[in-house]
C-alpha cells in the first residue's frame, strides 16, 4: 500500500530525486515487505522507488496546518494499495482519533481530507489506522496501517504573563543595576518550530527610572540614589513580543509597579530651636507637661527616636519619654510645683534616630536639640499642715476641756491668709474632741475610756480665713492633716475570773487536793504589766472545808482542807475569792467559785455530780396520794373538755326536722311564678287557713292547757277567732309541737314564726293562696291609688283578661 502527501505522488519519481524523504518526514518502502516501517533515520534510495514496481511505497506520517480557513475541506494525502487495480473492487477504511468527525476518506480513491479547523495547541497531532477491504467481502486485502498525522504550528499565539501585574520593591538610594524583579512571559505556540514561541522583553513605560534584559526580564534600576521621600512608586509596563520582536509578532504586556522601601536617610529635625509651655502650678505628680516632636521624613523604625534631657535647671523634677505610637517627646513631671519657690525652668532636649544606618552617616548627624522653657503659674492652693500626721496621748482620766496638744498650717500663697481649723466629725462621731478655730488646739469634749477605744484617727480640716466669701469657699480649698491621739491607760478596772470555772470535787478527795487553779484579766493594760493577788474571802477565810494558795504568777490554787464529802450533805459549796491588782490605786473584786460535789471513780473521773436524786420508796404515804390524786384531777379534767367540745358540735335543732317558715331562705334565682312547682313544694307555703301543718306526734295526748276549748275533731278557722286570740292559740299549738318532739332540745330555744296575722282589711296579698282557692277579687282600685300602683294594676288587669 502507498502513501502520498499532498499530491507528490504524480511525480513521486522526482521528488525522491530532489528532497530526501527524510527532510519531508516521509516514510520508506520496507523491502522485505509490504507493511508499514517506521525508518526516520534513513532515505531510500531513489532508484528502487523507479525500478521495483512490485514493491508499495508506504507512508506513515502526513502534515496539516492548523487554522486553515478555506472553505473547501482541506487536503491531507492519498492512500493507495497496489491491489488496487481502478475497477473498483477495494474500499479504503480509515479509523482512530479523529475519523469520520475530523478526517474523512474517500473509499473509491483513497484522498484524505480534513473537514474541521485544527489547533495545534488543542492537539497536535493525531493517530490514524488506514485498511484496504474486499468491497465485496470486506475481508482485508493487506494488512492494517498506522500513521500519524501532525498539525503544522502557525503564529497564532501571543505571549502571556501568567503571574502579572507584579508588585515589587527596591531599597531607596540602590546604586545603577540594581535588580528589582523578573518577568517571563509563555507562549503557547511550537518552540521547535520557528520563532513564533521565541519572545523578547521591552519597557514601554517607566523609563529612565528602569530598564529590562530582552531575553531574560529581568527589570533593573536605570537610575542611582532615588530617593523615596520624593517619589515611592512607580508604575512599569513590560510588553513581550514572539517572533524574535521581528515585524509581524505577536506581544502581550504587564504592569510592574516597584515601591521604593524606606531606608534611614534623613537625620531628626526640629522645627523650632525652643519651646515655650505654661503649667499650673497644681499640676499632679506623673502628669504631662508638654509633648514636642523632632520630624523625620523617614517611615517605620527608620523613623523611631529616642529623646533625653541634656541639661537644665531644676534638676530630678522632669523627665522625657518617646511615645511609641507618635514618636513624640512627652515631658512628665516628677516633682510638685510651687511657684512660690520657683516659677520656670529651662531644659535642653535631644532627639536621636534609634536604628543608624552606616552606609548613610555621611548624611548625618542623625540627631538634633533644641530647648524648652516651662513657666508655673500661680494658684490658690488649700492651706498645708506643718506636720501631715501628728501624734498627740492624752489620760484616760483627763478632765473633759483638758488640751491635748496643737496643730498647725500654713497659707503657702503669697497672700498668707488667717488658717481656721475644724475637725471631720465622720472621723469622729461621737464628738469626744474640740479644735479651737483659730489657735488649733485640740481639747477633750466628753470622759474617756481606753478600754472602749484606745485610739482616735482625727482629720483636722485648715481652711483659709475668708470671711467675706466663706460661702463660697472651694471645697477644693480645703487643707487636711492627721492626727492620732493615743489614751493613756488608769488602773479603773477590778481583775476578774478569766474564765467562768467548773470545778468539780470527788467525793474521795483527799484532804490537800488540788481541785481548781483560777487566773485573772483586767481590762487595764499597765506599763509594767499585770501583777494579781488571789486570797479568800474574809467571811469564808476560817472555812473547814477549802483553802486558796497564791502561786505568784497570776495564778492560784484551791485545795482542800478536808475529805469525806457527800454529795447526799451538801451538792455544792460556794466559795468567794478575792482578787486585788497592782494598780495605783490597786482595785479589787469578789468573784464566786462554785464546787460541785460528785461521785467519781478509781481514776477521778466524775461520773454524776450534784444532788442526789431519792428514790420512790423515800417518798411518804401522803406524798404519793397526794401525786395520785393530782394525776386523776388533771384525767377527769381532761374528759370534761372533750365531752364539750363534742356536745358543742351537735346541733340544736336538727336540719330535716327544721319548719321552713321558721327560716329566712335567700335565693339568689328568679322563680318561675304561680306555675313554678318543680323549685319546692308549694304547700308548705300556704296561708295556715288553707292547711293546718299536722306536724304533731299522735301517740301522744299533751296537757297542753288553752284558753279555748273547742272538741278536739273540730276547730275553729283562725279567722273565727278575735285577732288577741289569733296569736296565742297561734304560738300555744307551736309550744305543744315543741313539748311533745322527742327530737326537740331539753332546753328553752328562740323561735320564730313567720305568721302574719288575719286582721289585715286587704287580708293577704300574696298569690300563694291562688293554688287551692278561685277568688275573682277585683283589683280595679289600685289604678286610683297613684302612679306608684299604676304598674301593679296593669298587671293583675294582664292576668284577669288571661284568665
Amino acid at each position: 500500500m502507498g502513501w502520498c502527501c499532498s499530491g507528490i505522488c504524480r511525480a513521486l519519481a522526482l521528488l525522491a530525486l530532489l528532497f530526501p524523504l527524510r527532510e519531508r518526514g516521509c516514510w520508506g518502502l520496507n523491502p522485505s515487505s509490504g507493511d508499514l516501517e517506521k525508518s526516520p533515520h534513513s532515505d531510500p534510495d531513489p532508484w528502487e522507488v523507479l525500478h521495483r514496481h512490485k514493491r508499495s511505497w508506504v507512508w506513515n506520517q502526513f502534515f496539516v496546518l492548523e487554522e486553515y480557513t478555506g472553505n473547501e475541506p482541506l487536503y491531507v494525502g492519498k492512500l493507495h494499495s497496489d491491489v488496487d487495480k481502478g475497477d473498483g473492487k477495494v474500499k479504503y477504511v480509515l479509523s482512530g482519533e479523529g475519523a469520520t468527525s475530523i478526517f474523512t476518506i474517500d473509499e473509491n480513491t483513497g484522498d484524505i481530507h480534513a473537514t474541521k479547523r485544527l489547533d495545534r495547541e488543542a492537539q497536535a497531532y493525531y493517530t490514524l489506522q488506514a485498511q484496504a477491504v474486499d468491497r465485496l467481502t470486506n475481508l482485508p486485502v493487506e494488512p492494517r496501517s498506522e500513521f500519524v498525522v501532525k498539525v503544522q504550528d502557525i503564529n497564532d499565539n501571543e505571549p502571556k504573563f501568567l503571574d502579572g501585574p507584579y508588585l515589587a520593591g527596591v531599597p531607596e538610594m540602590s546604586p545603577l543595576g540594581t535588580m528589582v524583579v523578573q518577568v517571563a512571559a509563555t507562549d503557547a505556540d511550537d518552540p521547535t518550530y520557528g520563532n513564533s514561541a521565541r519572545v523578547v522583553y521591552s519597557i514601554i513605560h517607566g523609563q529612565p527610572y528602569f530598564s529590562v534584559e530582552p531575553k531574560t526580564g529581568v527589570i533593573r534600576t536605570a537610575l542611582p540614589n532615588m530617593d523615596r521621600e520624593t517619589r515611592d512608586q512607580y508604575v512599569l509596563v513590560i510588553q513581550a513580543k514572539d517572533m524574535v520582536g521581528q515585524m509581524g509578532g505577536l506581544s502581550g504586556t504587564t504592569s510592574v509597579t516597584v515601591t521604593l522601601t524606606d531606608v534611614n536617610d534623613n537625620p531628626p529635625r526640629f522645627t523650632h530651636k525652643s519651646y515655650q509651655y505654661t503649667v499650673l502650678e497644681s499640676l499632679p505628680v506623673q502628669s504631662v507637661v508638654a509633648r514636642i516632636k523632632a520630624a523625620d521624613a523617614d517611615i517605620g523604625s527608620n523613623a523611631e527616636m529616642d529623646y533625653r534631657i541634656m541639661d537644665g535647671d531644676g534638676p530630678g523634677m522632669f523627665n522625657i519619654t518617646t511615645d511609641e505610637d507618635t514618636q513624640d517627646g512627652v515631658i512628665i513631671l516628677l516633682k510638685p510645683l510651687d511657684f512660690e519657690t520657683k516659677s520656670s525652668f529651662s531644659l535642653r532636649i535631644e532627639a536621636t534616630n534609634r536604628n543608624i544606618d552606616s552606609n548613610f552617616l555621611s548624611l548625618g548627624p542623625f540627631s538634633d536639640t533644641t530647648s524648652v522653657k516651662v513657666t508655673v503659674e500661680d494658684v490658690n492652693e488649700p492651706p498645708v499642715f506643718s506636720t501631715a500626721l501628728s501624734k498627740m496621748v492624752v489620760s484616760e482620766d483627763a478632765k473633759v476641756g483638758s488640751s491635748i496638744g496643737r496643730v498647725s498650717a500654713h497659707d503657702p500663697d503669697t497672700s498668707n491668709n488667717g488658717i481656721r481649723y475644724s475637725i471631720d466629725r465622720n472621723t469622729d462621731l461621737e464628738r469626744f474632741f474640740n479644735v479651737d478655730a483659730l489657735s488649733g488646739v485640740i481639747s477633750t469634749a466628753k470622759p474617756l475610756d481606753r478600754e472602749a477605744n484606745s485610739v482616735h484617727n482625727l482629720t483636722i480640716f485648715a481652711i483659709e480665713s475668708l470671711p467675706l466669701l466663706s460661702h463660697l469657699q472651694d471645697p477644693t480649698q480645703i487643707g487636711k492633716g492627721i492626727t492620732l491621739i493615743t489614751v493613756l491607760d488608769i488602773n479603773d478596772n477590778a481583775p476578774v475570773f478569766a474564765i467562768d470555772y467548773e470545778t468539780l470535787l470527788c467525793e474521795n478527795a483527799m484532804p490537800g487536793q488540788v481541785i481548781q487553779t483560777i487566773s485573772a484579766v483586767d481590762k487595764d493594760e499597765p506599763l509594767s504589766g499585770h501583777r494579781f493577788y488571789f486570797a479568800l474571802a474574809a467571811s469564808v477565810a476560817g472555812n473547814l472545808n477549802f483553802t486558796l494558795r497564791d502561786n505568784k504568777d497570776n495564778t492560784a490554787s484551791i485545795l482542800t482542807k478536808r475529805g469525806g464529802f457527800r454529795r447526799r450533805e451538801q451538792p455544792v459549796y460556794r466559795l468567794p475569792v478575792l482578787i486585788v491588782d497592782s494598780g495605783s490605786p490597786a482595785l479589787s473584786s469578789t468573784n464566786t467559785l462554785s464546787v460541785r460535789v460528785c461521785d467519781c471513780d478509781s481514776d477521778g473521773v466524775a461520773l454524776s455530780c450534784g444532788a442526789v436524786a431519792y428514790t420512790a420508796t423515800g417518798l411518804s404515804t401522803g406524798a404519793l396520794l397526794a401525786i395520785l390524786g393530782c394525776i386523776i384531777t388533771l384525767l377527769v379534767m381532761v374528759l370534761l373538755i372533750v365531752t364539750m367540745r363534742r356536745r358543742k358540735k351537735e346541733p340544736l335543732i336538727l336540719e330535716e326536722e327544721r319548719d321552713i317558715r321558721e327560716n329566712i331562705v335567700r335565693y339568689d334565682d328568679e322563680g318561675g311564678g304561680e306555675e313554678d312547682t318543680e323549685a319546692f313544694d308549694m304547700v308548705t307555703l300556704r296561708n295556715l287557713n288553707v292547711i293546718r301543718d299536722p306536724n304533731v306526734r299522735r301517740d301522744v295526748t299533751p296537757d297542753t292547757p288553752t284558753f279555748f276549748h273547742y272538741p278536739s275533731t273540730t276547730r275553729p278557722s283562725y279567722k273565727s277567732l278575735p285577732d288577741n286570740v289569733v296569736f296565742r292559740e297561734f304560738i300555744w299549738e307551736r309550744l305543744k309541737d315543741a313539748d311533745v318532739d322527742p327530737s326537740a332540745p331539753p332546753y328553752d330555744s328562740l323561735q320564730t314564726y313567720a305568721f302574719e296575722g288575719s286582721g289585715s282589711v286587704a287580708e293577704s296579698l300574696s298569690s300563694l293562696e291562688s293554688l287551692s282557692t278561685d277568688s275573682d277579687q277585683n283589683y280595679d282600685y289600685l289604678s286610683n291609688w297613684g302612679p306608684r300602683f299604676k304598674k301593679l294594676a296593669d298587671l293583675y288587669e294582664i292576668e284577669r283578661k288571661t284568665l
